[in-house]
This record gives C-alpha cells, sequence and structure tokens, in this order.
C-alpha cells in the first residue's frame, strides 16, 4: 500500500523567522500546528525532515545524527537563503538538541527547547518509543501482526548503532550548554513519559543567557506540541518571540 509521506514547510507570513524542527521519529506534523499560529501573528517558519524521517523505519535505521544535525543546518541555510537574517529555533526533544547545537555554532535570535533530552539514560522509553512508530507504520502498511513483530525484532537489532550515536550527540550538547547567551525559553511538560525531566532544569541553570526562562506544563505528555495544552504553548512561545530584540519588523 502506497503511504503518503511527510514533507517540510515553510509558511512566509513576516521578516522574522522561526525554524521548528521535530523529534526523533517524527517529522513536519509535530510542529505544524505551531508553524500555522505563528504564521497568522506575522512569523515566518520552517520545517525541514531529517533525513530517514517521515519514511519506513528501515530507512530512518541506514541514517546517523549526524545526518540529522546535516538536516537541521540546511533548514537553517533554507531561511537565510529565502532571505531572512534573524532567526529564532523551537526544537522538540531532539530537534531541541539539534536547536541547541545551532544556537552555539550560530548567530540565533533566540531558542525555545522543548522536552528536550539533556541526558542518555533513557534508552528503555525511546526504544519503546520506536517500536510504537514501527507498528503504527507497519500497521499503515497493511501488514499482518505476525509480519510485524518479525519486521519489529529485525529493526531494533539494526537501531543499535544509531541509539548508540544518538546518546553521543546528547552528550556532546549537554557539555556545551554552557556557551549559549541567547535568549532562552526551556519548556517541559510535567507528564513526559520519554525522558528525563531534570533535562529541564539543567538547560535553564546552565545556559549564560541573561534572558531565559522555563515553564512547565502540568498535563502534558512528551509530544507537548499535538497535546491538550498545545493552545499555552503556543501563546508562551509567541510572548519569548515577542520579547526577543529583534531589529527587523
Amino acid at each position: 500500500m502506497q503511504i503518503k509521506l511527510p514533507e517540510p514547510f515553510t509558511f512566509e507570513a513576516g521578516n522574522r523567522a522561526v525554524l521548528l524542527l521535530h523529534g526523533f521519529t517524527g517529522h513536519s506534523a509535530d510542529v505544524r500546528m505551531l508553524g500555522r499560529f505563528l504564521e497568522k501573528k506575522g512569523y515566518t517558519t520552517h520545517a525541514p525532515i531529517y533525513k530517514g524521517h517521515g519514511q519506513p523505519p528501515e530507512e530512518l535505521v541506514k541514517t546517523t545524527p549526524e545526518d540529522w544535525w546535516k538536516s537541521a543546518k540546511e533548514g537553517f541555510q533554507h531561511l537565510k537563503d529565502l532571505g531572512y537574517e534573524e532567526i529564532a529555533i523551537a526544537g522538540l526533544s531532539l530537534g531541541g538538541v539539534l536547536g541547541l547545537k545551532l544556537t552555539y555554532t550560530n548567530q540565533v535570535k533566540g531558542i525555545t527547547t522543548m522536552c528536550t533530552p539533556m541526558f542518555f539514560d533513557n534508552e528503555e522509553q525511546l526504544t519503546k518509543s520506536f517500536k510504537q512508530f514501527i507498528k503504527e507504520f507497519k500497521q499503515l502498511e497493511k501488514k499482518s501482526e505476525e509480519t510485524i513483530e518479525q519486521e519489529m525484532n529485525e529493526l531494533l537489532e539494526d537501531s543499535t548503532e544509531t541509539f548508540n550515536q544518538l546518546g553521543k550527540l546528547i552528550k556532546e550538547v549537554h557539555d556545551e550548554v554552557d556557551t549559549i547567551y541567547a535568549p532562552t525559553l526551556v519548556i517541559q511538560a510535567e507528564q513526559d513519559e520519554v525522558i528525563n525531566t531534570d533535562s529541564a532544569n539543567y538547560i535553564y541553570e546552565q545556559v549564560e543567557a541573561d534572558h531565559k526562562d522555563i515553564k512547565w506544563y502540568k498535563e502534558s505528555g512528551h509530544a507537548i506540541t499535538l497535546g491538550q495544552e498545545r493552545d499555552q504553548l503556543h501563546e508562551d512561545i509567541y510572548n519569548f518571540l515577542e520579547s526577543l530584540d529583534w531589529t527587523v519588523e
């Protein structure tokens, strides 16, 4: 069965641009509602899809965090190529990790992290999420439960190196967070079932920004951009963006 695969999006609305970065196993739909909300508020947004994401799980395990980092950098460059000189970033989970790395390696107007891991102590939870992703994709392909189970086990074996490399990326960014001076908004779901929520406090305490804030969402789980408090999330991110010292109108 042919499945319609997601695509990156660019919503052009104003001179201020925001790069939206999705999570591990996710894609642009993770941040699409946020993109539409910001578009209505006059912000241009772009959401790339990392290499191997938004495709069958077999494609994902062929890629590495280095590939995803390259995709994030290309997304940032895409906005620059369109003529946007001032760019803020909002990243969910893995997108927050990549967003932080972009922030300490580039001139970024501000960074919002959402449910972003700083400790690789969640391999069990990640494996569970990965299995769910595989299962849902295979069900869309109308495969039998027996086939799904078999293919899932094969993919889990093939994903060991991907997870190892992901752990290294998180550690690398963890060790560089204190070199960030750009305004920072840290967002964390209290019901997060995937990452260690101490990550939020770590980011907030370690960034050297004078302008920083942390917000906790009592009712939300890890996929906070799709959760029941997303309207509040949208408003908080918009208010943070409005507080930044933009030179463009």
